[in-house]
């Protein structure tokens, strides 16, 4: 008899869909399952942590074609250390733009900018229209 976990049984636990397993079966991120006499898959036990791996990863801000190179050990490919040192960098690039557009919005709201043509030309608005201006442009 062939044991294992339904798929129902593995999303549940890895708080997913059953659709989701399916997608990473797709994508090569889980092992293609057993299947019954009558067709449901059953998944290894270790199913559930590498659904939850995967997911963590995502969250900290990978992609799956990231994740697949994580999880993947063949071929060798950089480690956690180097991948998450990356991301981190992409991360803080990502937050230091957004805190200079939540800086600059504050500042505009301080300013009482109320309408962006007039603000254009105010010497008082914040809004950096000279920098987002095509210097191109007639």
């Amino acid at each position: 008899m062939v044991t294992g976990l339904r798929s129902g049984e593995v999303a549940r636990a890895a708080g997913v869909n059953q659709q989701t397993l399916r997608y990473y079966e797709r994508r090569g991120l889980l092992a293609e399952p057993l299947r019954t006499p009558g067709g449901h898959r059953l998944y290894p036990a270790e199913a559930v942590t590498a659904v939850r791996v995967i997911k963590a990863a995502q969250r900290l801000g990978f992609s799956l074609g990231e994740v697949a190179g994580l999880i993947e050990p063949r071929p060798p490919h950089p480690g956690l250390r180097q991948r998450a040192a990356a991301k981190l960098a992409e991360v803080e690039a990502k937050i230091a733009d957004l805190t200079l557009i939540a800086d600059t919005l504050r500042a505009a709201l301080d300013a009482g900018c109320d309408d962006l043509v007039e603000c254009a030309h105010e010497p008082r608005c914040p809004i950096p229209f000279a920098i987002l201006a095509d210097p191109d442009a007639p």
